[in-house]
């Protein structure tokens, strides 16, 4: 469409101009003249009408195989993990990336940052979204990820009964709250069957020069919820991610006491897998993930909320593509 309202100004100048043209008086036997000639044409088109057939042609309303695009889906493999599934991002992450790339169906699968890892390495993952540095390092050394990059972090807390007889309340050092726990004997509950928490508080037990064992220490070798709740009924300490704390809040009473300490934080790293089935829409999900847009208005803003618990609302990730390797 041109730019019609450009030419208003000429539009209306040739209209005034016609208005002003004075018409000229011709004689009334050349009118006479005029109006014979035209009544003997009309009836000449007539008659030339009334022997000839005329042909229309109706436009076809029928689109043509090549006036029409189909659109071409194929299957992008995400492997996660159960703890960044239980958060509930990806419920926000996976449609929005499916509207701004309809071309790809986004297969989810959740296991621990480990396995997850490992079906990178066996080929049966396009992309991956995981939380275990260490073992990302590793992974990307032996060359089965052809591009890493950071996404976003959410972290770990200490947390107890409100009371907190050993008083570990305040500290900032997440070393120094486990001695403090450990030297009263009180009791920490582990959960003990994912690899991904085990890895945090391995590394925090390590850096106290401790190694956790005795009565106090129970592996529960259950869920992080269910975990919660055991540390609840006893009075005892745990470490919980915030998401998982937060969405069982209605089934324990435990505050979180220590929290900010850099060693519990977790870092969420993008990876493109070498060999991928689908390396385009795997390097498609990297830079939308990692895109200005997204880590502002759909990561940043991301929170825990639920129904009666709205005291607890609270930020879950935060963003920081480029900021970290």
């Amino acid at each position: 469409m041109g730019n019609w309202r450009s030419k208003i100004p000429t539009y209306l100048h040739a209209a005034r101009r016609r208005r002003l043209v004075r018409p000229r008086v011709l004689p009334v036997s050349l009118i006479v003249l005029v109006l014979s000639l035209l009544a003997i044409s009309l009836v000449t088109a007539c008659d030339a009408s009334s022997e000839t057939t005329t042909s229309v042609t109706k436009p076809s309303t029928t689109l043509s195989a090549s006036s029409t695009t189909t659109l071409s889906v194929s299957e992008l493999v995400l492997v996660s993990t159960t703890l960044t599934k239980d958060s509930g991002i990806l419920d926000v992450l996976i449609p929005a990336f499916s509207e701004a790339y309809p071309q790809y169906m986004v297969t989810v699968i959740a296991l621990s940052s480990e396995e997850a890892l490992k079906l990178g390495e066996a080929g049966d993952a396009d992309v991956l979204l995981v939380h275990s540095p260490a073992s990302e390092e590793i992974f990307m050394a032996n060359g089965f990820g052809v591009e890493r990059r950071a996404v976003m972090h959410s972290d770990f807390v200490i947390v107890g009964p409100r009371d907190d007889p050993v008083g570990i309340k305040g500290m900032t050092d997440a070393a120094e709250a486990f001695t403090a726990i450990a030297g009263a004997q009180a009791e920490f509950f582990s959960r003990g069957d994912d690899p991904d928490f085990y890895t945090i508080e391995k590394g925090i037990w390590e850096a106290a020069n401790i190694t956790p064992s005795g009565v106090w220490y129970q592996r529960t070798d259950q869920g992080m919820a269910e975990t919660l709740v055991l540390a609840d009924q006893r009075g005892g300490y745990a470490l919980a991610d915030r998401a998982t704390y937060l969405s069982a809040r209605a089934s324990h009473k435990l505050w979180i006491l220590v929290q900010g300490d850099k060693a519990l934080l977790n870092q969420y790293h993008v990876i493109t897998v070498e060999g991928a089935k689908n390396m385009q829409g795997a390097v498609d999900f990297m830079n939308w993930v990692t895109s200005d847009d997204v880590q502002r208005d759909l990561i940043a803003p991301f929170r825990f909320e639920k129904r009666g618990l709205r005291q607890f609302v609270q930020q879950l990730f935060v963003p920081n593509a480029g900021e970290v390797e």
